[in-house]
């Protein structure tokens, strides 16, 4: 069958679907099969697309048998060897017998299942590309535009004309978007649904603050300073622990920018939750000393390293700072460098006979 209108459409199509030209074609040929198996009361067919010459081959295809059986391949329709001799003299019992049918000849019902194998075949080719594409933002971070404001969550675009939820639970206290605004998110779970592809986003997520870094940070995403420990109160105040590979580069300055440039975006982006920066260190007093900042640590003592826990000494006047408002300080510092902090003022440690 000669269809220079078929193969002049098949870009078009492929654009309306952002689908690629071989997607098309073979979306094509799973409709032309499945109305060729209707038409000709077959159960299988071969199509054959050539377009140099723009031309559609459609083949039937009867599996050769001496005599019909419920044993032999079921995928093929049977024919007796008598009977296909008389379309090919030379065919012989166990091979397909292939006839050249002429699709124009299609009637009602082989048109209508070639229409429905097609647009369902060209359906689960996009459900399978949009899935592929953001499965690959899969621990990513994405920007998106908020399309809708409910009570509980905001709707949002994230490309592709996929639309999705950011719950209100995901959220951050002080956001407060409007439809139009662009936001980013942490994409934290990619699934195909019976419709369309569902992506999880989240605001509160961790990651979403080192993709940050990452993303505004060069010598982050270069690997010449790496984000060593990391923990958050979403919206509130984070701790981030960082180190540099690189000894002429300062881990905290970089991050922090030219006249706080840089760190000043990202609190920004998270609606101003504060970032605590710390230098990391291979050494535990150093190490527990550095994460309890912003207060000022005396000495760091009873380490066990097993245990994985220390007792931080402070001066009388920073304990409080040292323990944070309801205990954030020291929550976030052991979340972030992985140890056990106990702490004590000066006048404490000396009251209990503590040596430092």
């Amino acid at each position: 069958m000669i269809s220079k209108e078929f193969f002049k459409n098949i870009d078009a199509v492929a654009e309306e679907r952002d689908l690629s030209r071989d997607q098309v074609i073979e979306a094509f040929t799973q409709g032309m099969i499945a109305g060729c198996k209707k038409a000709h009361d077959v159960r299988s067919c071969r199509v054959t697309i050539r377009e140099d010459r723009n031309e559609i081959l459609v083949y039937k295809q009867q599996l050769v048998v001496e005599e019909y059986s419920m044993e032999v391949d079921k995928a093929h329709t049977q024919i007796l060897l008598e009977d296909a001799k008389k379309t090919n003299s030379r065919i012989k019992v166990g091979e397909l017998l292939e006839e050249k049918i002429d699709p124009k000849e299609f009637g009602h019902f082989a048109v209508r299942d070639f229409k429905s194998r097609l647009n369902e075949t060209l359906v689960t080719m996009q459900k399978e590309n949009l899935y592929n594409h953001f499965k690959a933002y899969e621990n990513e971070m994405l920007t998106a535009r908020v399309i809708d404001v409910a009570d509980d969550h905001y709707r949002l675009e994230i490309g592709k004309d996929l639309t999705t939820l950011l719950p209100k639970k995901e959220s951050l206290p002080k956001d407060n978007f409007h439809v139009g605004d662009h936001v980013r998110v942490y994409v934290t779970d990619v699934e195909m649904k019976t419709k369309w592809p569902k992506v999880f986003v989240s605001r509160t997520h961790s990651s979403l603050i080192i993709r940050l870094l990452e993303n505004l940070i060069p010598e982050i995403k270069e690997g010449i300073i790496e984000v060593m420990g990391i923990s958050r109160d979403p919206g509130d105040r984070s701790k981030i622990g960082v180190k540099s590979n690189d000894p002429k580069v300062d881990p905290i300055g970089a991050c922090v920018g030219e006249g706080g440039s840089r760190i000043r975006e990202i609190v920004r982006t998270l609606s101003d939750e504060k970032i605590d920066l710390f230098r990391w260190s291979d050494n535990e007093r150093e190490l527990i000393a550095n994460a309890l900042q912003p207060a000022d640590v005396v000495a760091v003592t009873r380490i066990n390293p097993k245990e994985k826990n220390a007792l931080a000494i402070v001066p009388d006047d920073q304990l409080s700072l040292a323990i944070g408002k309801l205990g954030q300080n020291v929550k976030l510092a052991v979340q972030a460098c992985g140890w056990s902090i106990d702490i004590k003022s000066e006048t404490m440690a000396q009251g209990e006979g503590i040596l430092y």
